[in-house]
């Protein structure tokens, strides 16, 4: 009689997670993407510091002044070679199908043997995505982003406190994201996540100026640790902030448009963002990046969502 051949039970829920997400899935990295888009990061020099050599140069550095060395460091080029292409990751509808090509984990600096995930304020963030030709994800890309992910890190959170945005803190949870993925033999470039909170885009942050708005941290169910939040300043970052980019360039039917465009057409949209249109995105992002804080033009305000929805989750 012919041996049954059991199937661990994490296989299972890795499937069906795969399965139930329905909407979301990951295409062999090259097979949509334009690959080129990778190449707007520039070649790392020789001699840039290695995440250790970082690590001690930012050891009292937090905040704004830890962003400054961080920025300059990633647009010199300072981007270990696995976050150097393109992941493709397909939601669909009835009649639609839409592929948002994103990088395979969070920002890092260093090298591939010695590097360190690295958080960012709002302001740095959205600046080190605009030069790269990038963006943020919205909590739909975020969802579809972790439902596709070939390998799913568990959220590992530090005790809260002031520590929370040290660089010590930040160091000692990028070695335990890095204990994870070697206990797994996960390899480095493989579509990933779990292993942070996203800094993501949504209308709040123009509803509530001068906020960062931060979610996810997927638990092996699916289900987020961090709902969608703007509570924290927009220069707040601490070790469970992780910035993943994701191209201003998808694939609609299999036709290029800009992300900005998906997101204003109301046909769309809901594809890729969970709370409705976002119009003149473009122009929203430059006012978060050299606007007032509390500027907030007419025509913003009337695509916001109306204020019995607007309250932010903790």
């Amino acid at each position: 009689m012919r041996s049954i051949r059991l199937i661990p039970i994490a296989a299972v829920v890795a499937l069906l997670l795969a399965f139930t997400a329905g909407t979301a899935g990951a295409s062999p990295a090259g097979s949509v993407c334009d690959q080129q888009l990778g190449k707007n990061i520039p070649a790392r020099a020789d001699g840039a510091l290695t995440g250790t050599e970082f690590a001690e140069r930012a050891r009292d550095l937090a905040g704004p002044q830890r962003d400054a060395l961080v920025s300059n460091e990633l647009l010199a080029g300072n981007v270990p070679s696995f976050l150097r292409h393109l992941e493709a990751v397909t939601v669909r509808d009835a009649g639609n199908v839409i592929t948002v090509c994103v990088l395979p984990d969070y920002l890092a600096l260093g090298t591939d043997r010695d590097f360190v995930f690295v958080p960012l304020g709002l302001e740095a963030a959205l600046e080190v995505a605009k030069r790269f030709g990038f963006m943020l994800p919205t909590r739909r890309i975020v969802n579809a982003v972790y439902a596709a992910s070939t390998v799913k890190l568990d959220p590992q959170p530090l005790p809260a406190g002031d520590q929370m945005h040290s660089t010590a803190y930040l160091l000692r949870h990028n070695e335990m994201i890095r204990a994870q993925r070697d206990a797994r033999g996960a390899p480095l470039g493989a579509l990933t996540a779990g292993d942070k909170k996203d800094l993501v885009l949504t209308p709040r942050l123009w509803k509530t100026p001068g906020r960062v708005a931060i979610y996810g941290w997927h638990r092996a169910t699916g289900t987020p640790i961090q709902p969608l939040s703007t509570v924290h300043g927009a220069s707040y970052a601490d070790y469970s902030h992780g910035i993943r980019l994701v191209s201003e360039r998808v694939y609609v039917n299999g036709v290029q448009r800009s992300l900005a465009d998906v997101l204003a057409d109301p046909r769309l949209a809901g594809l890729v963002s969970d709370e409705g249109p976002l119009p003149q995105l473009t122009e929203r992002l430059a006012s978060l990046l050299g606007g007032p804080a509390t500027e907030v033009s007419a025509s913003t305000v009337a695509w916001l969502p109306r204020q019995g929805n607007a309250r932010a989750a903790p």
